[in-house]
C-alpha cells in the first residue's frame, strides 16, 4: 500500500502535490518502531514447557532438593522430569519469563558460529514477532504453593545466567508476591539452601514482604 500511494502521488498534477508536505517532512513525522519487547512474563502454568524448564534447572545448576547431592564437578543431579511437571501443576503461583531464542543464542555462541537474525523471510518475522510462550524461550521462572487460606512459600526462582543482573530475578519475586497478596495470602516465605546462602542470597524486603532472593539475578 505505501508504495501504490507514492506513485499514485508522483503523478498528480503540480498544483495538488504542493498542498502535500514534502517527502522528508513525513519522514520525520513518523516515529521510528521501538524495539519489539524481548521478554515476555506469564502467570500461566499451561505456559511451562517441560523440556525447557527441565534445561533451565540445568544451566541454573538448581536443584528442587534443599541438600542436593553435588558431583566433583559442582553439579547438582538433574532433576525428574514427571516430578517437576507435577510439581508445577500443583503449584499456587507459576510465573515464568520468556524471550527471543536467538538472544539466547547470541549469548551461548561464538560471534563466528552465532545465528543471523537480520535476514529476510522467517529470520525477519521472528525478529520483528513479539514473544510470545510458543515461539519463546524460558530464561526465568519462580513459583509458590501455598495453602490457600493463610500462607505460602516461593520456591525455585531462577534466571538464566546470561540474563542476571538485569532485575528479573526481582521482578519474578515481586510478581508472585503481588499475586499472593491479591488472594489476601500475607504469610509469604522463601527458603534457601545453604549452597545458595553462601552464594550470596539475602533476605531483604518487598512489597512488605521478607524474602530471599538472588541479588545476581
Amino acid at each position: 500500500m505505501a508504495v501504490a500511494a507514492a506513485v499514485q502521488v508522483g503523478n498528480l498534477p503540480s498544483k495538488f502535490r504542493r498542498l502535500l508536505p514534502s517527502p522528508p517532512k513525513i519522514a520525520a513525522q513518523i516515529k521510528p518502531n521501538s524495539a519489539p519487547p524481548q521478554l515476555l512474563v506469564s502467570t500461566n502454568p499451561s505456559h511451562v514447557n517441560p523440556s525447557q524448564l527441565r534445561e533451565l534447572y540445568a544451566v541454573c545448576n538448581h536443584s528442587c532438593h534443599r541438600f542436593p547431592t553435588i558431583d566433583a564437578a559442582g553439579r547438582v543431579e538433574p532433576v525428574d522430569a514427571l516430578k517437576l511437571s507435577t510439581a508445577v501443576s500443583h503449584s499456587s503461583v507459576v510465573v515464568s519469563v520468556f524471550t527471543k531464542p536467538e538472544l539466547v543464542a547470541s549469548q551461548t555462541s561464538t560471534p563466528e558460529n552465532a545465528p543471523s537474525v537480520a535476514g529476510v523471510g522467517g529470520n525477519w518475522i521472528r525478529k520483528v514477532a513479539p514473544v510470545t510462550p510458543e515461539n519463546g524461550r524460558l530464561i526465568g521462572f519462580g513459583r509458590a504453593v501455598s495453602d490457600l487460606g493463610l500462607t505460602a512459600s516461593i520456591y525455585d526462582i531462577m534466571v538464566h545466567p546470561f540474563f542476571r543482573g538485569k532485575g528479573i530475578g526481582r521482578m519474578i519475586v515481586k510478581k508472585i508476591i503481588r499475586m499472593l497478596i491479591n488472594r489476601d495470602i500475607y504469610d509469604i516465605a522463601a527458603l534457601c539452601n545453604d549452597r545458595e546462602s553462601s552464594a550470596g542470597y539475602f533476605s531483604e524486603h518487598v512489597d512488605s514482604e521478607m524474602i530471599c532472593w538472588d541479588p545476581l539475578q
